[in-house]
């Protein structure tokens, strides 16, 4: 076989997928705020969502349209010497008759290290959520309150000294002579949201999407799951990292519809009770090249004598199949949208992951 045909055999293993975003102001994660990141050329922060928040979001939809269960987690807390609950391990049932641990995939680690550790890796790589470009994304900030001032006569206020004791009415007043302060609003500051055009990539690995491998070891799941598989009409293969059990078809040609309108259609829904935005998608390129991916939705960097600029760009001629929406437009002088452009795009995958061979790799 020449260098060229593997070249092209090792291509067409991957589907590549880009999603461009608009976010509008509105927050990813509230551990301590808005997560941002340090831009070293431009200069000032970046907001964005990590890879593991997009790939859980990825899942939760994708549970969302096959109605199927989520597989259970076993929770393990310790008890220390002092008495103390502390964390402990998190177990999987590394069961992927669960497609959402078929497509998110596992990790068995026990203490004591009695049981071997069970791993598989997600046939998913999914990046951070970010800025197109630096210039194309903001961080606004804001102050808020938790204000219930409306009937005072309702909400109950209770003052504590330095020692923990609740102060009476005649000496909370006492506290509050000379002081403006209201004892029934919370004020929260420096509030940062996020908003503008971002964009995702993801990488599927078409060789392990539905292939669960039997190599006991480097084990992804135990004998006795081998033979459970088996029993439930998973064939046995083989592909580049060795022998592995296959995902019947008419079980893949339920996954694939639903993994590839979750690839197109998540959103980010937690820790936004005030903050919701839509995460419309503009654009969506696909292709098994990664670099036309960069091409196909990117940003110009402008020098207009003052400060620079970025212009977003969505180019169908760059290499990737490209859908455009209608919302694109309010952002991005097109010319190709269309009201259908997600459902293309969906379609697109579909095709290309139901044309891939998993029963006859190699």
């Amino acid at each position: 076989m020449s260098n060229l045909n593997l070249i092209n055999m090792s291509s067409s293993s991957f589907i590549y997928l880009r999603g461009l975003k608009h976010v509008n102001y509105t927050v990813f994660c509230v551990n301590d705020g808005q997560k941002t990141y340090y831009d070293p050329q431009f200069g000032f922060s970046v907001p964005y969502s990590s890879g593991q928040q997009i790939k859980r979001s990825i899942i939760n939809s994708f549970g969302e349209i096959t109605g199927e269960q989520q597989a259970p987690i076993t929770f393990v807390s310790v008890k220390d010497k002092n008495g103390k609950i502390g964390e402990g391990e998190v177990f999987s049932t590394c069961d992927p008759s669960y497609k959402d641990l078929l497509i998110g995939g596992w990790m068995q680690a026990k203490a004591g290290g009695t049981d071997r550790t069970l791993k598989r890796r997600s046939p998913l790589s999914i990046s951070a959520l970010t800025a197109l470009h630096p210039l194309l994304s903001g961080v606004p900030i804001e102050n808020i309150s938790f204000d219930r001032s409306d009937f005072p006569e309702v909400h109950k206020v209770i003052v504590r000294d330095s020692n923990g004791k609740e102060l009476s009415d005649e000496e909370i007043e006492i506290a509050l002579n000379g002081s403006n302060r209201s004892l029934l609003r919370k004020y929260i500051q420096n509030n940062k949201r996020a908003t503008g055009l971002f964009v995702y990539d993801i990488a599927i690995d078409l060789r392990t999407l539905f292939c669960v491998s039997t190599n006991q070891f480097e084990p992804e799941v135990s004998k006795e799951m081998i033979e459970t598989l088996k029993s439930k009409g998973w064939k046995e293969s083989k592909n580049v990292f060795g022998e592995c059990l296959v995902l019947p078809e008419e079980e893949r040609k339920k996954v694939i519809p639903a993994l590839a309108k979750a690839l197109i259609n998540w959103r980010i829904t937690s820790n936004q009770a005030r903050t919701f935005s839509l995460m419309e998608t503009l654009a969506v390129a696909i292709s098994d090249n990664a670099n036309t991916l960069a091409a196909a939705i990117r940003a110009k960097l402008i020098d207009d004598g003052e400060r620079p600029k970025a212009k977003p760009i969505v180019d169908e001629n760059a290499g990737a199949d490209l859908f455009v929406s209608l919302p694109c437009s309010n952002y991005i002088v097109t010319e190709t949208e269309s009201a259908d452009a997600l459902q293309q795009a969906e379609s697109k995958l579909i095709e290309m992951m139901m044309a891939f061979d998993y029963e006859n790799q190699l």
